[in-house]
């Protein structure tokens, strides 16, 4: 079933566990996204990021390969357009029928920050469409830029935003970064920093840069109010790792054989993340 994540990050606040958002940029991608869904039963959210939404699967492409694979099953299945930087794409989404966007304008300062957010809500809304806001800032490890002590989210700025906009739910920063950490580097998670915003605001939390983060940090933010985690490099590198081990074992493959293999070996690492994040058996 085709829906916003509205419902579904409020069922996962109340309930205490968190919805996986997988990042995809294609059929196969979003095929074995909600097959690993329908194999634990548990909502799933299918992320799209902006670059690969403008440089290879732009929305009008996307929205009905998602919504025939929702329509295909009795999961919950969203579709969210991560990271809209700019008002034009995420408008552009939101009426090619994407279930949810995310706003991404921490860059403009809070009052800048809310009243972009607010502007996407208004127009979001009214068509029945979920918003994610962001306050505070993520880091990326490529170029070593990880997150630091500024980029924090701060709690008090968390309960302005959440309570200006009307957002759906709330990505803050504490401690993650985007991309691959560095071999046998795992993040610090500010988990006292995580309380005090999910005490101020009791809404649905959103935890940016899940790849990498190890399997203890995960398993006590979503304990102490992370409700939706987002997933891309992991899954990516999945991806990677099972052509690397295919064409090792046959180089003349037929080339469609070769992506249903991927398909079928990527499904095993969502998997494991719905596991851990806690929704598994929690489709409503």
């Amino acid at each position: 079933m085709y829906v916003s994540m509205r419902e579904m990050l409020k069922n996962a606040n109340e309930e205490n566990y968190a919805v996986m958002a997988i990042n995809c940029f294609n059929l196969e991608t979003a095929r074995s996204v909600i097959k690993a869904a329908e194999l634990e039963n548990a909502p799933i959210i299918i992320n799209l990021y902006q670059e690969h939404l403008i440089d290879h699967c732009d929305s009008e492409l996307i929205t009905p390969i998602v919504k025939t694979l929702a329509s295909r099953t009795s999961i919950n299945v969203a579709l969210n357009f991560d990271h809209g930087q700019e008002v034009i794409f995420l408008k552009k989404a939101i009426d090619d029928g994407f279930s949810s966007v995310m706003v991404d304008a921490s860059r403009f300062g809070l009052q800048g920050n809310i009243d972009m957010t607010r502007e996407v809500v208004n127009y979001a809304h009214p068509k029945g469409v979920s918003v994610e806001g962001e306050i505070g800032c993520l880091g990326a490890t490529e170029g070593r830029a990880f997150t630091n002590d500024h980029m924090y989210t701060n709690p008090e700025e968390a309960l302005k935003f959440a309570k200006e906009t009307g957002i759906d739910a709330l990505a803050i920063s504490i401690g993650t970064s985007h991309g691959n950490y560095p071999d046998g580097m795992i993040p610090e998670f500010d988990f006292e920093r995580l309380k005090t915003i999910k005490e101020l605001t009791k809404m649905p939390l959103v935890l940016h840069g899940g790849s990498g983060s190890g399997r203890d940090n995960i398993l006590k933010a979503v304990k102490y109010g992370i409700n939706k985690i987002n997933v891309g490099c992991d899954f990516m590198n999945a991806n990677v790792e099972a052509i690397k081990t295919i064409l090792q074992k046959d180089l003349n493959i037929n080339y469609y054989v070769l992506m249903h293999k991927v398909e079928r070996e990527s499904i095993e690492l969502v998997r494991s993340y719905i596991r851990l994040s806690g929704s598994n058996n929690k489709n409503q």
